[in-house]
């Protein structure tokens, strides 16, 4: 029991792992298309950053998004310990979300589509847990990197959360906040789904359809 509120309250100031001054050593180009995964990117390119539980099913989410996506990876963010390792994350005293971080260009992919694949992805509702994945690093965020998308993201939780109370699903839990540094997550985890196609993914959405950015009012 002790370990399960552990791993599912975020670590107070001080309890954080030190982590380490290098950035792991990651991949150097997607898997599925091929692209250099830690840029630089073309001009015009914008970043997302989506927290949904489980990376692995996650990252396979948004590479599927629309041929406006460039480039996606996973990685560590909303926490405290630098350049953090997977088992560090999963014991929980780094306070770091598993994510996936989205070079999308904006011309041929809205944001709002993304945070469409966002909402219907996943169950915003469940807190520090996604399905059977229990702990800080499965719970739902979005992290946005200006005053646009943090309009956006803001509205599209307020619309998606009708939606999920007339089904009957609880509050949403998402947090949204300004983009934390990103911490690439270790070469294996990378598009780990296209290697492994029969890996495990436990994600799955609530059924609700999330309506922004298809001009229909929720």
């Amino acid at each position: 029991m002790f370990s399960l509120r552990r791993k599912t309250e975020m670590p107070a100031p001080g309890q954080a792992l030190p982590g380490r001054d290098e950035p792991l050593a990651t991949a150097e180009r997607h898997f599925v298309n091929g692209r250099p995964l830690q840029g630089p990117y073309p001009d015009g390119m914008q970043l997302a950053l989506f927290g949904l539980g489980c990376f692995w099913g996650a990252e396979r989410k948004f590479w599927q998004a629309g041929e406006g996506v460039f480039v996606t990876a996973v990685g560590y963010a909303g926490g405290a310990t630098p350049n953090p390792t997977y088992e560090e994350v999963c014991s929980g005293l780094t306070g770091h979300n598993e994510v996936v971080l989205v070079a999308f260009d904006p011309a041929r992919l809205s944001y709002e589509a993304l945070l469409k694949t966002f909402w219907e992805s996943h169950d915003p509702t469940q807190g520090m847990r996604q399905g059977n994945d229990i702990g800080t690093q499965y719970r739902s965020g979005i992290y946005v990197f200006d005053a646009a998308q943090r309009a956006a993201a803001e509205a599209s939780r307020a619309q998606y959360g009708r939606a999920l109370a007339a089904g009957g699903y609880a509050p949403v839990t998402t947090e949204i906040v300004d983009a934390p540094p990103f911490y690439f997550a270790e070469d294996y985890h990378q598009q780990y789904l296209a290697r492994n196609p029969a890996g495990y993914c436990g994600l799955g959405g609530t059924g609700v359809a999330c309506q922004i950015g298809t001009g229909v009012a929720a």
